[in-house]
């Protein structure tokens, strides 16, 4: 099975139709995309769009649950959030709601956002220092909460990396599509960045308990999100799309 993995898109539809472009030449078996998919200051509908115009195995993220989830003064403190409605409509609203927030695609392979269990937790690394530091083995087998599957498919970080466990599962985040570093203050302070503007994705191909990964990193025209972005008045999101840093 050769599978191509797409997390955390965030309305850049910019970099996810580069991304789609580069897909559609490795002849793949199936396109997954890990959350974190419409919330951001970009294009919302238009990726929302995109996405409807192929075949893409989708799961939702948090930030996907925090659109559909926003109530009446959320939504007044928050331009970015209250755009994001403004900008959807109801159709999308519907769908981002109906989607599952993991899959048991088959008996060997498994997708999530965060962990298996919770869509706010990195799975591979802890960023309680400020920056993100690989979890000890044990404690990512713990977080799989007794999943066995051999192979794992994680988002939520924005940062690619493939980790073997002792369990012999291999877990993999492809790295974000549209948002290639940022910086949150919740559960802890900390950045995360990729130190590159390019869009990111991965493909893995195997079966059972053996599978190959390959990361991609893709040129696109990123001056239409910062554009797109700075015209919301986020422009720490400027910051990110054109460097993939978190400005000091």
């Amino acid at each position: 099975m050769r599978i191509a993995l797409l997390s955390d898109i965030h309305s850049n539809v910019y970099a996810l139709d580069a991304v789609l472009h580069d897909v559609f030449k490795e002849s793949v078996d199936v396109v997954v995309n890990l959350g974190d998919i419409l919330y951001g200051p970009i294009e919302p509908r238009a990726t929302f769009n995109l996405l409807m115009e192929n075949e893409i195995v989708t799961i939702r993220g948090n930030q996907d649950r925090q659109i559909y989830e926003a109530r009446g003064t959320e939504l007044t403190s928050n331009p970015t959030l209250q755009f994001i409605f403004d900008d959807l409509g109801e159709e999308p609203l519907s769908w981002v709601k109906g989607l599952p927030p993991v899959l048991q695609y088959t008996d060997d392979v498994f997708f999530c956002h965060g962990t298996p269990d919770n869509d706010l937790v990195y799975l591979l690394e802890d960023a309680s220092s400020g920056k993100p530091e690989l979890r000890a083995d044990a404690e990512i087998i713990n977080l799989l909460s007794g999943n066995q599957s051999h192979l794992i498919c994680c988002g939520h970080t924005h940062l690619a990396r493939s980790v073997l466990t002792s369990s012999n599962q291999l877990i993999v985040n492809p790295g974000s599509v549209g948002l290639p570093a940022y910086q949150d203050d919740e559960p802890w302070i900390h950045a995360m960045q990729s130190y590159s503007y390019h869009a990111s994705y991965a493909i893995v191909e195997g079966q059972g308990d053996k599978w190959n990964v390959s990361f991609k990193r893709v040129d696109y025209d990123k001056h239409k999100a910062i554009d797109a972005a700075l015209k919301r008045n986020r422009t720490h999101w400027a910051q990110f799309l054109s460097t993939g840093r978190v400005a000091v």
